[in-house]
């Protein structure tokens, strides 16, 4: 039998990686015990973050 060789594809990265929190945490919510992703900046979970509406130009939403 030959021996097959594998060829690997590497790609360099472009751009910078992104900034991550190496702290383990939880969500500041009370009774909540979701432990927060290290790429999620903010103190509540997907379930507790406060609403925020996108600004949109030009156009009026009736809310």
């Amino acid at each position: 039998m030959e021996s097959q060789a594998t060829l690997r594809a590497w790609r360099r990265m472009k751009g910078r990686r992104p900034k991550t929190i190496e702290d383990t945490r939880f969500c500041t919510t009370n009774d909540c015990e979701t432990k927060l992703s290290r790429y999620n900046h903010g103190p509540f979970c997907y379930n507790h973050s406060p609403v925020r509406f996108p600004r949109n130009r030009g156009v009026v939403s009736e809310a």
